[in-house]
């Protein structure tokens, strides 16, 4: 879902409410870590709760990226032929472990693209997010 942008210009800045409201309309996004000291980007199916990104994921390398550094940054788009957004969150991801922190996560239905057994959660809270919209053509 692309917004209809008000600016002059082909390229507009969001608010951070749009950008919540962008990011909780999409559900792939790329979480980018350091694993051994080696930048990394992952494609990650994702859902927006309470102001966070949660991610679903299996035991490698995403959860070790995470656990060694929790400083990640996120990133998620979408486009249509008129126009597309993209959103950037930069912030501290938390490996989920307590049984309440882990059933708050599954209540938030995060769905895999493959069927593979994914049954650890990542939180990531933002200390930062930002995002524009841009209008395609001349």
């Amino acid at each position: 879902m692309v917004s209809k942008m008000t600016s002059a210009g082909p390229v507009a800045a969001m608010s951070e409410r749009e950008c919540w409201a962008h990011l909780a309309s999409s559900t792939l996004g790329r979480l980018a870590t350091s694993v051994d000291l080696q930048p990394d980007v992952f494609p990650v199916n994702f859902v927006v709760q309470n102001h966070s990104i949660v991610i679903r994921t299996s035991e490698g390398a995403k959860l070790a990226g995470a656990a060694t550094n929790h400083r990640v940054a996120f990133e998620a788009d979408d486009h249509d032929v008129a126009g597309g957004w993209s959103v950037v969150v930069k912030g501290d991801a938390r490996i989920l472990s307590s049984i309440e922190e882990v059933a708050t996560a599954e209540r938030a239905q995060v769905l895999s693209w493959i069927a593979t057994p994914k049954g650890r959660f990542i939180r990531i809270t933002p200390t930062e997010i930002a995002g524009r919209t841009f209008r395609f053509g001349g």
